[in-house]
Protein backbone atom coordinates (compact mmCIF):
# COMPACT_ATOMS: atom_id res chain seq x y z
CA UNK A 1 0.00 0.00 0.00
CA UNK A 2 1.32 3.47 -0.88
CA UNK A 3 2.22 6.07 1.68
CA UNK A 4 -0.74 8.47 2.04
CA UNK A 5 1.22 11.33 3.58
CA UNK A 6 1.09 14.40 1.37
CA UNK A 7 -1.19 12.73 -1.18
CA UNK A 8 -3.11 15.29 -3.24
CA UNK A 9 -6.75 14.23 -3.44
CA UNK A 10 -8.22 17.20 -5.31
CA UNK A 11 -6.97 20.06 -7.48
CA UNK A 12 -9.18 22.98 -8.43
CA UNK A 13 -7.92 25.73 -10.71
CA UNK A 14 -9.74 28.88 -11.84
CA UNK A 15 -8.72 31.60 -14.27
CA UNK A 16 -5.27 30.12 -14.98
CA UNK A 17 -4.85 30.44 -18.75
CA UNK A 18 -6.96 27.78 -20.48
CA UNK A 19 -7.92 26.35 -17.07
CA UNK A 20 -10.82 28.72 -16.48
CA UNK A 21 -12.63 26.38 -14.10
CA UNK A 22 -11.42 22.79 -13.77
CA UNK A 23 -11.11 20.27 -10.98
CA UNK A 24 -9.60 16.81 -10.66
CA UNK A 25 -11.13 14.82 -7.82
CA UNK A 26 -10.30 11.63 -5.94
CA UNK A 27 -6.83 11.57 -7.45
CA UNK A 28 -5.06 8.17 -7.50
CA UNK A 29 -1.41 7.53 -6.74
CA UNK A 30 -0.70 7.51 -10.49
CA UNK A 31 -2.60 10.02 -12.63
CA UNK A 32 -2.27 9.77 -16.42
CA UNK A 33 -3.45 12.84 -18.37
CA UNK A 34 -4.26 12.72 -22.09
CA UNK A 35 -5.74 15.15 -24.57
CA UNK A 36 -5.09 16.81 -27.91
CA UNK A 37 -2.52 19.58 -28.23
CA UNK A 38 -3.77 22.85 -26.81
CA UNK A 39 -6.30 21.34 -24.42
CA UNK A 40 -4.36 22.35 -21.31
CA UNK A 41 -2.15 19.43 -20.31
CA UNK A 42 1.02 21.53 -20.08
CA UNK A 43 -0.91 24.30 -18.31
CA UNK A 44 -2.14 21.82 -15.71
CA UNK A 45 1.42 20.68 -15.05
CA UNK A 46 2.56 24.31 -14.95
CA UNK A 47 0.29 24.85 -11.94
CA UNK A 48 2.69 22.65 -9.95
CA UNK A 49 5.66 24.62 -11.23
CA UNK A 50 3.92 27.91 -10.43
CA UNK A 51 3.30 26.90 -6.80
CA UNK A 52 6.86 25.69 -6.35
CA UNK A 53 8.33 28.86 -7.89
CA UNK A 54 5.99 31.02 -5.79
CA UNK A 55 7.32 29.25 -2.70
CA UNK A 56 10.98 29.33 -3.73
CA UNK A 57 10.90 32.98 -4.86
CA UNK A 58 7.56 34.78 -4.63
CA UNK A 59 4.27 35.12 -6.48
CA UNK A 60 5.36 38.21 -8.43
CA UNK A 61 8.39 36.39 -9.83
CA UNK A 62 6.33 33.31 -10.76
CA UNK A 63 3.74 35.49 -12.54
CA UNK A 64 6.45 37.51 -14.31
CA UNK A 65 8.08 34.37 -15.73
CA UNK A 66 4.76 33.61 -17.40
CA UNK A 67 4.48 36.97 -19.12
CA UNK A 68 2.68 38.89 -16.40
CA UNK A 69 -0.79 38.69 -14.89
CA UNK A 70 -2.68 39.62 -18.05
CA UNK A 71 -0.97 36.81 -19.96
CA UNK A 72 -1.56 34.30 -17.16
CA UNK A 73 -5.21 35.04 -16.33
CA UNK A 74 -7.82 33.29 -18.48
CA UNK A 75 -8.79 35.19 -21.60
CA UNK A 76 -11.65 37.59 -20.93
CA UNK A 77 -11.29 37.31 -17.14
CA UNK A 78 -9.89 39.76 -14.58
CA UNK A 79 -9.16 37.19 -11.92
CA UNK A 80 -8.40 36.34 -9.31
CA UNK A 81 -6.34 33.35 -10.34
CA UNK A 82 -7.25 30.64 -7.86
CA UNK A 83 -5.52 27.36 -7.01
CA UNK A 84 -6.96 24.98 -4.43
CA UNK A 85 -5.13 21.85 -3.27
CA UNK A 86 -6.70 19.25 -0.98
CA UNK A 87 -4.11 16.89 0.48
CA UNK A 88 -3.86 14.26 3.18
CA UNK A 89 -1.70 15.43 6.10
CA UNK A 90 0.61 13.22 8.15
CA UNK A 91 -2.21 12.96 10.73
CA UNK A 92 -4.55 11.67 8.03
CA UNK A 93 -6.54 14.93 7.91
CA UNK A 94 -7.90 16.16 4.59
CA UNK A 95 -6.36 19.63 4.51
CA UNK A 96 -7.17 22.43 2.06
CA UNK A 97 -4.77 25.06 0.77
CA UNK A 98 -6.18 28.00 -1.19
CA UNK A 99 -4.11 30.59 -3.05
CA UNK A 100 -5.69 33.51 -4.90
CA UNK A 101 -3.62 35.97 -6.90
CA UNK A 102 -5.08 39.27 -8.08
CA UNK A 103 -3.82 42.18 -10.13
CA UNK A 104 -3.20 45.63 -8.71
CA UNK A 105 -1.57 48.91 -9.69
CA UNK A 106 1.61 47.67 -8.00
CA UNK A 107 1.47 44.30 -9.79
CA UNK A 108 0.23 40.85 -8.74
CA UNK A 109 -0.69 40.44 -5.07
CA UNK A 110 -1.76 37.52 -2.90
CA UNK A 111 -5.36 38.48 -2.27
CA UNK A 112 -6.12 35.29 -0.33
CA UNK A 113 -4.05 32.51 1.22
CA UNK A 114 -5.68 29.98 3.49
CA UNK A 115 -4.76 26.64 5.02
CA UNK A 116 -7.53 24.76 6.80
CA UNK A 117 -9.22 21.45 7.46
CA UNK A 118 -12.64 20.33 8.59
CA UNK A 119 -13.37 17.62 11.13
CA UNK A 120 -16.15 15.45 9.72
CA UNK A 121 -18.56 16.37 6.96
CA UNK A 122 -20.42 18.93 9.09
CA UNK A 123 -17.64 20.37 11.24
CA UNK A 124 -16.65 24.01 10.94
CA UNK A 125 -13.49 24.70 8.90
CA UNK A 126 -10.46 25.18 11.13
CA UNK A 127 -8.22 27.78 9.54
CA UNK A 128 -4.64 27.18 10.55
CA UNK A 129 -3.59 30.16 8.46
CA UNK A 130 -5.67 32.96 6.93
CA UNK A 131 -4.02 35.86 5.09
CA UNK A 132 -5.12 38.61 2.73
CA UNK A 133 -2.87 41.12 0.99
CA UNK A 134 0.13 40.38 3.20
CA UNK A 135 -1.51 40.34 6.63
CA UNK A 136 -3.51 37.80 8.59
CA UNK A 137 -3.40 35.36 11.45
CA UNK A 138 -2.35 31.80 12.24
CA UNK A 139 -3.15 29.31 14.98
CA UNK A 140 -0.36 28.82 17.49
CA UNK A 141 -2.02 25.85 19.20
CA UNK A 142 -3.10 23.18 16.71
CA UNK A 143 -4.05 20.56 19.29
CA UNK A 144 -7.32 18.66 18.95
CA UNK A 145 -8.27 19.85 22.43
CA UNK A 146 -8.02 23.50 21.38
CA UNK A 147 -10.18 22.84 18.33
CA UNK A 148 -12.84 20.97 20.31
CA UNK A 149 -12.99 23.66 22.96
CA UNK A 150 -13.19 26.40 20.34
CA UNK A 151 -10.52 28.45 22.10
CA UNK A 152 -7.55 28.08 19.79
CA UNK A 153 -4.89 30.74 20.21
CA UNK A 154 -4.25 32.91 17.15
CA UNK A 155 -1.48 35.38 16.41
CA UNK A 156 -1.61 38.28 13.94
CA UNK A 157 1.15 38.88 11.41
CA UNK A 158 2.08 41.39 8.73
CA UNK A 159 4.47 40.00 6.11
CA UNK A 160 7.37 42.15 4.97
CA UNK A 161 6.40 41.51 1.36
CA UNK A 162 2.76 40.94 0.28
CA UNK A 163 3.87 38.72 -2.64
CA UNK A 164 5.62 36.23 -0.34
CA UNK A 165 3.60 33.16 0.62
CA UNK A 166 2.64 33.02 4.28
CA UNK A 167 3.44 29.30 4.29
CA UNK A 168 6.99 30.24 3.28
CA UNK A 169 7.42 32.62 6.20
CA UNK A 170 5.50 30.80 8.93
CA UNK A 171 6.41 27.38 7.56
CA UNK A 172 9.96 27.92 8.80
CA UNK A 173 8.74 27.76 12.41
CA UNK A 174 7.91 24.55 14.27
CA UNK A 175 5.06 26.20 16.17
CA UNK A 176 3.10 26.24 12.89
CA UNK A 177 3.21 22.52 12.00
CA UNK A 178 0.43 22.68 9.37
CA UNK A 179 2.22 25.45 7.44
CA UNK A 180 5.56 23.70 7.93
CA UNK A 181 4.23 20.41 6.55
CA UNK A 182 2.68 21.98 3.45
CA UNK A 183 5.79 24.07 2.76
CA UNK A 184 7.95 20.97 2.95
CA UNK A 185 5.49 19.12 0.74
CA UNK A 186 5.70 21.69 -2.08
CA UNK A 187 9.44 22.05 -1.60
CA UNK A 188 9.79 18.31 -2.22
CA UNK A 189 7.83 18.31 -5.50
CA UNK A 190 9.78 17.35 -8.62
CA UNK A 191 8.55 18.67 -11.94
CA UNK A 192 10.72 16.98 -14.54
CA UNK A 193 11.94 18.94 -17.55
CA UNK A 194 14.47 16.38 -18.75
CA UNK A 195 16.72 17.42 -21.66
CA UNK A 196 18.85 14.84 -23.47
CA UNK A 197 21.42 17.48 -24.35
CA UNK A 198 21.99 18.33 -20.69
CA UNK A 199 22.47 14.68 -19.69
CA UNK A 200 25.13 13.92 -22.30
CA UNK A 201 28.06 16.20 -21.33
CA UNK A 202 30.43 15.37 -18.53
CA UNK A 203 29.50 16.86 -15.17
CA UNK A 204 31.51 18.36 -12.34
CA UNK A 205 32.36 15.63 -9.84
CA UNK A 206 30.45 15.98 -6.61
CA UNK A 207 27.58 14.55 -4.63
CA UNK A 208 23.86 14.50 -5.40
CA UNK A 209 21.08 12.30 -4.03
CA UNK A 210 18.34 13.29 -6.48
CA UNK A 211 18.15 13.76 -10.23
CA UNK A 212 17.84 17.44 -11.11
CA UNK A 213 14.90 18.87 -13.05
CA UNK A 214 16.77 18.88 -16.39
CA UNK A 215 18.84 15.75 -15.68
CA UNK A 216 22.29 17.27 -16.10
CA UNK A 217 23.54 15.57 -12.91
CA UNK A 218 22.56 12.02 -13.91
CA UNK A 219 26.21 10.85 -13.85
CA UNK A 220 26.73 12.31 -10.37
CA UNK A 221 23.57 10.66 -8.98
CA UNK A 222 24.50 7.33 -10.61
CA UNK A 223 27.92 7.51 -8.97
CA UNK A 224 26.29 8.31 -5.61
CA UNK A 225 24.07 5.24 -5.93
CA UNK A 226 27.04 3.08 -6.97
CA UNK A 227 29.12 4.19 -3.96
CA UNK A 228 26.42 4.47 -1.29
CA UNK A 229 23.51 2.30 -2.37
CA UNK A 230 24.74 -0.64 -4.44
CA UNK A 231 21.36 -2.41 -4.31
CA UNK A 232 19.64 0.50 -6.03
CA UNK A 233 22.39 0.80 -8.64
CA UNK A 234 22.29 -2.92 -9.40
CA UNK A 235 18.51 -2.82 -9.73
CA UNK A 236 18.78 0.01 -12.26
CA UNK A 237 21.45 -1.86 -14.17
CA UNK A 238 19.34 -5.03 -14.18
CA UNK A 239 16.40 -3.11 -15.64
CA UNK A 240 18.70 -1.71 -18.33
CA UNK A 241 19.94 -5.21 -19.22
CA UNK A 242 16.38 -6.57 -19.36
CA UNK A 243 14.90 -3.83 -21.51
CA UNK A 244 17.89 -2.68 -23.56
CA UNK A 245 19.67 -5.91 -24.54
CA UNK A 246 22.67 -4.06 -25.97
CA UNK A 247 23.56 -2.61 -22.57
CA UNK A 248 25.59 -4.87 -20.30
CA UNK A 249 26.98 -2.26 -17.90
CA UNK A 250 26.87 1.43 -17.03
CA UNK A 251 29.66 3.27 -15.25
CA UNK A 252 30.06 6.81 -13.93
CA UNK A 253 33.77 7.38 -14.57
CA UNK A 254 35.92 10.15 -13.10
CA UNK A 255 38.17 11.78 -15.73
CA UNK A 256 41.65 13.17 -15.15
CA UNK A 257 40.33 16.73 -14.97
CA UNK A 258 37.87 15.84 -12.21
CA UNK A 259 34.71 15.49 -14.29
CA UNK A 260 32.24 12.61 -14.48
CA UNK A 261 31.15 10.87 -17.66
CA UNK A 262 28.74 8.00 -18.19
CA UNK A 263 30.10 4.98 -20.06
CA UNK A 264 27.78 2.30 -21.47
CA UNK A 265 29.12 -1.16 -22.24
CA UNK A 266 27.83 -3.41 -25.01
CA UNK A 267 28.64 -7.10 -24.72
CA UNK A 268 29.50 -7.16 -28.45
CA UNK A 269 32.31 -4.63 -28.09
CA UNK A 270 35.44 -4.54 -26.01
CA UNK A 271 35.41 -0.82 -25.18
CA UNK A 272 32.50 1.07 -23.58
CA UNK A 273 30.67 3.94 -25.29
CA UNK A 274 30.74 7.41 -23.72
CA UNK A 275 27.27 8.89 -23.23
CA UNK A 276 27.60 11.34 -26.14
CA UNK A 277 27.82 8.35 -28.53
CA UNK A 278 24.81 6.50 -27.09
CA UNK A 279 21.27 6.83 -28.45
CA UNK A 280 18.84 9.36 -27.00
CA UNK A 281 16.55 6.55 -25.90
CA UNK A 282 19.29 4.77 -23.95
CA UNK A 283 20.28 7.96 -22.11
CA UNK A 284 16.68 8.87 -21.36
CA UNK A 285 15.69 5.40 -20.12
CA UNK A 286 18.72 5.32 -17.83
CA UNK A 287 17.87 8.79 -16.46
CA UNK A 288 14.25 7.78 -15.81
CA UNK A 289 15.39 4.65 -13.99
CA UNK A 290 17.74 6.76 -11.86
CA UNK A 291 14.83 9.08 -11.08
CA UNK A 292 12.27 6.35 -10.40
CA UNK A 293 14.55 4.24 -8.19
CA UNK A 294 15.35 7.15 -5.89
CA UNK A 295 15.41 5.67 -2.35
CA UNK A 296 13.56 8.79 -1.12
CA UNK A 297 10.68 9.39 -3.55
CA UNK A 298 9.51 12.95 -4.06
CA UNK A 299 6.03 13.48 -2.58
CA UNK A 300 4.95 14.53 -6.07
CA UNK A 301 6.55 13.74 -9.43
CA UNK A 302 5.21 15.37 -12.60
CA UNK A 303 6.49 14.27 -16.04
CA UNK A 304 5.21 15.43 -19.41
CA UNK A 305 5.28 13.00 -22.34
CA UNK A 306 7.97 10.61 -21.07
CA UNK A 307 7.62 8.54 -24.27
CA UNK A 308 9.61 11.03 -26.39
CA UNK A 309 12.83 9.45 -27.80
CA UNK A 310 11.89 6.06 -26.34
CA UNK A 311 11.16 2.86 -28.24
CA UNK A 312 7.41 2.00 -28.01
CA UNK A 313 8.27 -1.43 -26.63
CA UNK A 314 9.60 0.23 -23.47
CA UNK A 315 6.29 1.87 -22.59
CA UNK A 316 4.83 -1.05 -20.62
CA UNK A 317 7.98 -1.12 -18.49
CA UNK A 318 8.00 2.64 -18.00
CA UNK A 319 4.42 2.91 -16.74
CA UNK A 320 5.06 0.04 -14.33
CA UNK A 321 8.13 1.89 -13.04
CA UNK A 322 5.98 4.99 -12.47
CA UNK A 323 3.36 2.89 -10.66
CA UNK A 324 5.97 1.24 -8.42
CA UNK A 325 7.37 4.69 -7.59
CA UNK A 326 3.86 5.80 -6.57
CA UNK A 327 3.44 2.71 -4.39
CA UNK A 328 6.61 3.68 -2.53
CA UNK A 329 5.06 7.03 -1.62
CA UNK A 330 5.68 9.38 -4.52
CA UNK A 331 2.44 10.52 -6.15
CA UNK A 332 2.88 10.66 -9.94
CA UNK A 333 1.30 12.83 -12.63
CA UNK A 334 2.15 11.91 -16.23
CA UNK A 335 0.86 13.33 -19.50
CA UNK A 336 1.14 11.24 -22.65
CA UNK A 337 0.26 10.91 -26.34
CA UNK A 338 1.45 7.29 -26.44
CA UNK A 339 -1.15 4.52 -26.96
CA UNK A 340 1.51 2.01 -25.87
CA UNK A 341 1.95 3.85 -22.56
CA UNK A 342 -1.82 4.08 -22.11
CA UNK A 343 -2.19 0.33 -22.64
CA UNK A 344 -0.56 -0.10 -19.24
CA UNK A 345 -2.89 2.39 -17.52
CA UNK A 346 -5.89 1.41 -15.44
CA UNK A 347 -9.30 2.95 -15.97
CA UNK A 348 -9.31 4.94 -12.73
CA UNK A 349 -5.86 6.40 -13.47
CA UNK A 350 -6.80 8.15 -16.71
CA UNK A 351 -8.14 11.71 -17.07
CA UNK A 352 -8.62 13.44 -20.38
CA UNK A 353 -8.76 17.11 -21.32
CA UNK A 354 -10.75 18.63 -24.14
CA UNK A 355 -11.74 22.16 -25.08
CA UNK A 356 -15.17 23.70 -24.83
CA UNK A 357 -15.77 27.35 -25.79
CA UNK A 358 -12.01 27.89 -25.77
CA UNK A 359 -11.35 26.55 -22.29
CA UNK A 360 -10.34 23.18 -20.84
CA UNK A 361 -12.74 20.59 -19.51
CA UNK A 362 -11.59 17.55 -17.53
CA UNK A 363 -13.22 14.13 -17.59
CA UNK A 364 -12.26 10.83 -16.00
CA UNK A 365 -12.20 7.51 -17.80
CA UNK A 366 -13.77 5.55 -14.94
CA UNK A 367 -16.84 7.84 -15.01
CA UNK A 368 -17.71 6.78 -18.56
CA UNK A 369 -20.06 3.81 -18.83
CA UNK A 370 -18.89 3.32 -22.42
CA UNK A 371 -15.24 3.01 -21.39
CA UNK A 372 -16.15 0.77 -18.46
CA UNK A 373 -17.97 -1.58 -20.81
CA UNK A 374 -15.26 -1.58 -23.50
CA UNK A 375 -12.43 -2.27 -21.05
CA UNK A 376 -14.44 -5.09 -19.44
CA UNK A 377 -14.79 -6.56 -22.93
CA UNK A 378 -11.00 -6.55 -23.27
CA UNK A 379 -10.24 -3.28 -25.08
CA UNK A 380 -7.04 -1.56 -23.97
CA UNK A 381 -6.89 2.14 -23.16
CA UNK A 382 -4.35 2.78 -25.91
CA UNK A 383 -6.62 1.28 -28.56
CA UNK A 384 -9.54 3.38 -27.32
CA UNK A 385 -7.30 6.45 -27.43
CA UNK A 386 -6.43 5.70 -31.07
CA UNK A 387 -10.15 5.55 -31.83
CA UNK A 388 -10.51 9.10 -30.41
CA UNK A 389 -12.78 7.86 -27.63
CA UNK A 390 -10.79 9.85 -25.04
CA UNK A 391 -11.89 13.21 -26.41
CA UNK A 392 -14.92 15.35 -25.66
CA UNK A 393 -18.07 13.99 -24.05
CA UNK A 394 -18.53 10.26 -23.77
CA UNK A 395 -21.44 8.54 -22.01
Amino acid sequence: MSNMKGRIERIEVKNYRVLKDVSLNDLPALTVVVGENGTGKSTLFDVFSFLKEALTDNVAAAVSRRGGFRELVSRGERGPISIQIKFRSSQGLLTTYVLEVSDSEQGPVISQERLSYKRGSHGRPWKFLDFKNGSGDAITDESAEAYSAGNERRENFVLADPVTLAIKSLGQLKKFPAALEFRELIDGWHISDFHIGDARPSAEAGYAEHLSRRGENVAVVAKTYFERNKKVFEKILQRMREKLPGVSDVQAVLTEDGRLVLKFSDGSFKDPFIARHVSDGTIKMFAYLVLLHDPKPHPLLAVEEPENQLYPGLMSTLIEEFREYAKRGGQVFVSTHSPDFLNGAELDEVFWLSKENGFAKVRRAKDSETLQRLTKEGDQMGALFRQMLLAGDLP
